[in-house]
């Protein structure tokens, strides 16, 4: 039986070393790259890598964004976000990017070697109660309804509405796992759909329409 290749990225080293020692005792499983940030990744991981174990916040630039990028050069790799995070934001960011499981980092060696076993294999691996809030989650966003600033992405709309929901650059940031840099090129597109000046016309503009 072929071996799952698999890549380890992360960027605390303690972690990520006891990841790779751990899967080096499992049958059938080979690491054949580590990464400490998301440029490594990039860097380092090809569509000979099967599965990657992928932190959601790295020193660089956030997993969420590192996965995207990952899935758009190879579409067939199988993306396992490893983090100490399980909130509703963080869970469906992940999903959205393309990630086909979520880990907390305080899995016992069987539920990991499990998890990475089913992802290679196709399998969309949440726990019955992550799934539910993450679906639930979901559907709420959905409410946002297209026909509100239709010129908007879905992703801009989101952006648009917590700007107007009173959250700053870096609240934002954290509540979608985008870096903040990603966060005001959304809020510069933003402005410039819509043809306000600033911010604060932007808040007035997306309070009118039932946004925040």
């Amino acid at each position: 039986m072929t071996a799952i290749r698999v890549a380890v990225v992360d960027d605390h080293p303690v972690f990520r070393l006891g990841m790779v020692a751990l899967l080096s005792t499992l049958d059938g499983i080979e690491v054949v790259v580590e990464a400490s940030s998301s440029a490594e990744a990039i860097a380092l991981v090809t569509a000979d890598v099967d599965v990657v174990l992928m932190d959601l916040e790295l020193g660089d630039r956030s997993g969420v964004e590192t996965t995207r990028d990952l899935l758009a050069r190879f579409p067939a790799l199988r993306v396992l976000m490893v983090t100490m995070h399980e909130d509703d934001e963080s869970i469906v960011a992940s999903m959205r990017a393309g990630a086909r499981g979520y880990l907390v980092k305080g899995a016992v060696p069987d539920e990991v070697e499990r998890a990475i076993r089913a992802v290679a294999n196709g399998e969309l691996l949440l726990g019955a109660a992550v799934a539910e809030r993450a679906l639930g989650f979901m559907a709420a966003s959905r409410s946002l309804a297209p026909a509100v600033f239709p010129e908007l992405t879905d992703r801009e709309r989101e952006v648009l509405d917590l700007v107007a929901g009173g959250l700053d650059t870096a609240a934002i940031s954290r509540r979608l796992v985008l870096s903040p840099k990603t966060v005001r090129n959304h809020i510069s597109n933003i402005l410039a759909k819509l043809g306000v000046p600033d911010r604060s016309a932007a808040i007035v503009r997306a309070r009118q329409a039932g946004l925040g």
